[in-house]
């Protein structure tokens, strides 16, 4: 193995909201016992999934799944107002592990539609986080997933628009898609603050920086994640050869080879012993570990207030 110095790209892992996330569940487990029942997976990751349902955590996709009258979480991705009525309706005891930063643009979403406005949301189809988003004002909100759909767009009043944006995306693809909109809608109105997540961002410009020291660039993340896809999108545009695998196994051999310089980072919903595991491999193998901190960070959510109520308001 030619690999002679691996970089542990900083920051990297667990964000403010799936930490929150994941430990709601924990907490709920704890207070409340087993099951606790997730709308969807709490985050897009395999390994933290299988962990939480080895403690009694049962994801379901549809809250009619869930047994009337039982312990329910909201994944971190947020949620459609239908799945809050479906909840009630089953006498849930619902406890929303939403991400603060999504649940920012839930608040845009409602401020903005009183205010007359019609809504571009820019994101991936199908993600549960835009198919929360869209479920608050289907009638005035539509998505854009990429620069050419931009052209198709029709809205009432070119002068009543806003966009808003999925907090997981990638900065560079983000920045064309609201160029061609301010383009096609000059008055287009922004979101007050960015709504790509600090840790979306703060990952990504890290792997920018790392990308010059690094033959290869491994990302620990799942398959769904859409961050981790987008923090290998994102090295591979400055010409560097990167892979997103879910744990050591799933390193190839073959990627390595003709590799001097490794760059190890994680999306934000993967767990930091992954991290060490492939550090703790090459490390045996002969090779200098060294620490890239490229940033701090030091955000942090309370956990949901739901957690805090006495039991017997289950």
């Amino acid at each position: 193995m030619a690999i002679e110095t691996v970089f542990l790209i900083r920051p990297r892992g667990f964000c403010a909201g799936v930490d929150r996330a994941v430990n709601t569940v924990e907490e709920a487990l704890r207070i409340f016992g087993a099951p606790v029942y997730v709308k969807h997976e709490i985050v897009h990751n395999k390994t933290v999934c299988e962990e939480l349902r080895s403690k009694g955590a049962i994801f379901v996709e549809e809250v009619t799944e869930v047994p009337e009258g039982s312990i329910c979480v909201f994944s971190a991705h947020g949620i459609a107002p239908l799945v809050r009525v479906q909840a009630q309706e089953r006498k849930l005891y619902a406890i929303d592990a939403t991400c603060p930063l999504v649940s920012k643009i839930h608040i845009e979403v409602n401020r903005f539609a009183r205010e007359g406005n019609e809504i571009l949301y820019i994101g991936h189809k199908g993600h549960p986080e835009v198919v929360g988003v869209m479920g608050i004002r289907p009638d005035i909100t539509q998505i854009v997933d990429t620069v050419e759909e931009v052209d198709n767009i029709r809205v009432k009043d070119p002068e009543k628009v806003v966009y808003l944006t999925q907090t997981t995306l990638s900065v560079d693809e983000c920045k064309e898609v609201i160029s061609a909109l301010k383009k096609k809608f000059p008055k287009i109105k922004a979101p007050p603050s960015d709504d790509i997540c600090y840790a979306t961002t703060n990952r990504q410009t890290a792997i920018r920086s790392a990308a010059k020291s690094c033959d290869i660039i491994i990302v620990v993340g799942s398959k769904n994640s859409s961050n981790s896809n987008r923090l290998v999108d994102t090295a591979r545009s400055l010409g560097v050869d990167a892979y997103l695998v879910d744990n050591l196994k799933e390193i190839q051999q073959s990627w390595l080879e003709g590799k001097k310089r490794l760059g190890v980072s994680a999306g934000a919903s993967a767990p930091e012993y992954l991290i060490k595991e492939i550090a703790d491999y090459f490390k045996a193998e002969g090779a200098e570990i060294k620490d890239l901190n490229v940033m701090d960070e030091k955000m942090s959510f309370k956990l949901p207030y739901e957690l805090y109520r006495p039991q017997n308001a289950v």
